[in-house]
């Protein structure tokens, strides 16, 4: 769906004053996004994408011989990081593509400094229920972190909110990306909100200006303009169900999602992936996270759908000749 228009039209603005460094504090955004989520400007921090963020919780939190427990096939993200800092990745493995949250909680040691999460999952698009990851919360020892990764929540009717649990002093750190919903991918600007304290100890490892002026003037105007995010989210499920209705008719297993992605059984994801990219159509197989089988497909207009799907129909059709 692209961006907002408005958020185009900020970040073209914000190009008229390029010579001047940006707001190293992001107060802008970070009132805005204060005034969103009903929280104060102090417990937020703006990084390059969430990525960025992710990596500043291993500076101030992971360190050699700790303990970082996240799921099997999870955002790569959480593993790299854990292992840059000199941390042990301790990998639940999932059930049915969804993550094992009882796991999870068996395999926090008294070494365990952050437990992540992501919901919606990515590569799998599976969402916990938000009993069940409160549950988690409540259960954490009070010297574990943990982190919620939020990058796909905005495409969820009602995501998990953890700002009470943040309210009463649980050591909870959220994160979420200008990248998915808002369609501000190529301006990398992400944010984390928690404990004002905490994230004031994160602040005091990141860069200055680690976020560039048009990246902020756009998502602070993505940011207001939600009548587009919400045609962004009816459009993402009804794209959603055209591929279901396809999976079906094609007898294609998938995960149900509530991200802006479709995961299928294609039977061999590297044959797809290349077929498919022979046909324009660029879709992400899985292999790295073990999921040989299976391809994921972006969520695009319907017109981009029915090209997607065009193209995954003619592979299976020649892989069953």
């Amino acid at each position: 769906m692209g961006a907002s228009a408005k958020a185009i039209e900020a970040g073209k603005a914000a190009l008229n004053s390029v010579q001047m460094y940006p707001d190293g504090g992001c107060y802008d955004l970070k009132n805005a996004l204060a005034q969103t989520h009903g929280l104060s400007s102090e417990q937020f921090i703006v990084g390059n994408g969430s990525n960025e963020i992710l990596e500043l919780l291993g500076h101030a939190f992971v360190g050699k011989g700790d303990e970082v427990v996240m799921g099997q096939g999870a955002f790569i993200v959480y593993k790299l990081v854990t292992l840059l800092f000199g941390g042990t990745p301790v990998e639940v493995p999932t059930k049915n593509h969804f993550h094992d949250l009882r796991g999870m909680r068996e395999a926090v040691t008294d070494r365990t400094r952050i437990v992540f999460l992501a919901s919606p999952d990515n590569p799998s698009g599976s969402a916990n229920a938000p009993a069940e990851i409160i549950d988690l919360v409540e259960s954490l020892p009070e010297n574990v972190l943990f982190v919620l990764d939020e990058a796909y929540s905005e495409y969820q009717d009602k995501p998990v909110d953890l700002r009470p649990l943040i309210a009463a002093g649980r050591k909870v750190f959220c994160t979420r990306t200008f990248s998915k919903i808002y369609g501000l991918a190529g301006l990398r600007v992400g944010y984390g909100y928690g404990d004002s304290e905490l994230v004031s100890l994160l602040n005091r490892t990141r860069a200055p200006f680690n976020v560039n002026s048009i990246a902020l003037a756009a998502a602070r105007a993505a940011l207001e303009d939600q009548e587009f995010v919400e045609s962004c989210r009816i459009a993402n499920v009804a794209g959603l169900r055209q591929f279901e209705k396809a999976a079906d008719s094609l007898n294609l297993e998938y995960i149900p999602s509530s991200a802006n992605f479709i995961t299928l059984n294609v039977g061999d994801g590297k044959a797809a992936f290349e077929a498919m990219q022979r046909d324009g159509v660029i879709v992400r197989p899985l292999a790295p996270y073990g999921m040989g089988e299976w391809v994921r497909i972006t969520i695009g207009t319907q017109e981009q759908n029915d090209r997607a799907l065009e193209s995954l129909t003619s592979f299976l059709s020649q892989e069953c000749e």
